[in-house]
């Protein structure tokens, strides 16, 4: 069967970033936000502590609803202040993440070559973050939210990367088979993953994830150069 629908990973496909910095900034604009009701360091501790709770997840609930239980848990004080200003922090903050990234226009150029040939796109990013953050880099990466089909966020996905589940979610929100798709993504452990559904998977090398020793298995692999002369090659669908 031939694929129809692409899935893109965010940060390190579709958007270049330093991890580093990007969680340098990040939690130091968090600290920031925060500092007149929390200490950065009991701060950090409790966004980990829900994040792990997301990934670890394996219930019916959003992750906005795990990471807030968990989180409502740890804190001394009314959740609904925290919320407010976590609301606040990704219209102001986080912004300044943006200096960790950098577009890369042979992402832009494949996207608008697949739209044009007719391809379904989706953004299956791990979704650890409110869709707020993930449309800002969206942006940051030159493309626009109309460019997909679906966009994966912590408001309405309710599992998380490397849980075959998270994928099996949006397969079931689109309508569509495995075999009808393509994962294109940086991280052999979180991305990869979907090729134990029956999926076609690309694995982007520039900002490669690779977490043990094992030989990577995908099926195709390269970089951005690469990944574009592969969409060019791809046969129209409309």
């Amino acid at each position: 069967m031939l694929f129809d629908t692409i899935f893109f990973d965010l940060d390190g496909t579709l958007l270049p970033l330093d991890m580093d910095e990007f969680m340098k900034i990040y939690f130091g604009e968090l600290g920031k936000s925060f500092q007149d009701i929390i200490s950065a360091d009991e701060l950090v501790s409790h966004v980990w502590a829900g994040t792990e709770a997301m990934i670890a997840n394996l219930e019916k609930k959003t992750n906005e609803q795990v990471f807030m239980d968990t989180f409502s848990q740890l804190i001394d004080g009314d959740l609904k202040v925290y919320q407010e200003r976590f609301d606040r922090f990704y219209d102001e903050g986080f912004l300044k993440v943006r200096n960790s990234v950098q577009a890369s226009p042979l992402i832009k150029q494949s996207v608008d070559v697949l739209k044009d040939k007719g391809y379904s796109l989706v953004i299956a990013t791990n979704p650890l973050f409110p869709r707020k953050a993930i449309l800002h880099r969206i942006d940051w990466a030159g493309l626009s939210p109309d460019d997909f089909e679906y966009i994966s966020s912590y408001e309405q996905n309710c599992y998380c990367k490397p849980n075959p589940e998270f994928y099996t979610e949006i397969l079931e929100a689109l309508g569509k088979l495995p075999e009808q798709c393509m994962m294109v993504g940086n991280d052999v452990q979180e991305d990869m993953i979907v090729s134990s559904l029956g999926m076609k998977t690309w694995l982007i090398t520039n900002h490669l994830i690779h977490r043990n020793d094992h030989p990577i298995e995908c099926d195709y692999q390269g970089r951005y150069e690469d990944f574009y002369l592969f969409v060019c090659e791809l046969p129209g669908l409309s």
